[in-house]
């Protein structure tokens, strides 16, 4: 009896050039943000959970915190939004695992594409997400009462620190993404880290007002000092210092979760 064997051709991998890269990466990036004329629901809720939030926290309880609506508003617009970009980068870990599990990745690897260009594209593409809800947060809260009281030019600088720092924190996020075996358990995993840094720093509430303990832990959350840097550049206040924390822990989350990341997506891809 005659085995037949058949022999597949190895074809190799052609080098692609560092413009090659970034024009793949820009491709997929802009697939990443078509996809939402085909789920509407994502824009929905990339719009609707910030306002509801903005809304519950200022009518709900800033009456009780703050003594009024609109003093409480001024304080925590720039602690929602810090806290509306790092859950955000939720979204990023699973989209990214989901389009892992359902094969998505395996049918672009067959592609003369680069290899870091299916991430790449995916986290610029929720970066791109972060500046419309950036904007949407600040133009809802200016129709509540908000003022933005310092001048444009801090604006810039509260929306370009904060893409920074949560682009740079997403790679945490990214790492659970590709570590867990489903959406699901992503979502479980990055939401009970990113709510314990939420709600244990300045962006909601005074840390003045925490017991010793957990305001030790709060003047060194990266949160706290991110809260801070928003607000300052906002409404006004010390900047300088929370800024400057703010970006050495932007730094550390890079070089400690970035080659993580990285090399945990070219094991699973």
């Amino acid at each position: 009896m005659t085995t037949l064997t058949t022999t597949i051709p190895q074809v190799a991998a052609k080098r692609v050039t560092p413009l090659a890269t970034l024009q793949q990466t820009m491709t997929l990036a802009w697939r990443s943000l078509v996809q939402i004329k085909h789920n509407p629901w994502e824009l929905l809720d990339l719009s609707i959970q910030p306002i509801m939030f903005l809304l519950l926290f200022t009518y709900v309880f800033g009456g009780a915190i703050s003594g009024s609506t609109g003093d409480y508003l001024q304080f925590a617009l720039p602690g929602l939004l810090v806290q509306n970009a790092l859950f955000y980068t939720l979204s990023t870990a699973i989209g990214l695992n989901t389009d892992i599990t359902k094969g998505v990745f395996d049918r672009l690897r067959s592609l003369p594409i680069a290899r870091t260009a299916p991430l790449s594209g995916r986290i610029i593409a929720d970066t791109a997400k972060q500046v419309w809800a950036f904007a949407l947060l600040i133009g809802f809260g200016m129709v509540l009462g908000f003022r933005v009281t310092t001048s444009f030019f801090g604006l810039l600088g509260a929306l370009a620190l904060l893409v920074v720092v949560a682009l740079a924190m997403s790679w945490m996020s990214v790492l659970i993404g590709l570590k867990a075996s489903s959406p699901e358990k992503v979502q479980m995993i990055a939401f009970s880290t990113m709510m314990p840094l939420t709600f244990t720093s300045s962006a909601l509430v005074p840390s003045a007002t925490f017991p010793s303990w957990l305001r030790t832990w709060s003047d060194l959350n990266p949160v706290t000092h991110l809260a801070d840097a928003i607000r300052g550049l906002l409404i006004g206040g010390d900047v300088t210092r929370a800024a400057l924390f703010s970006l050495l822990w932007a730094a550390g989350f890079a070089v400690v979760f970035a080659p993580l990341a990285i090399r945990a997506f070219r094991s699973r891809v």
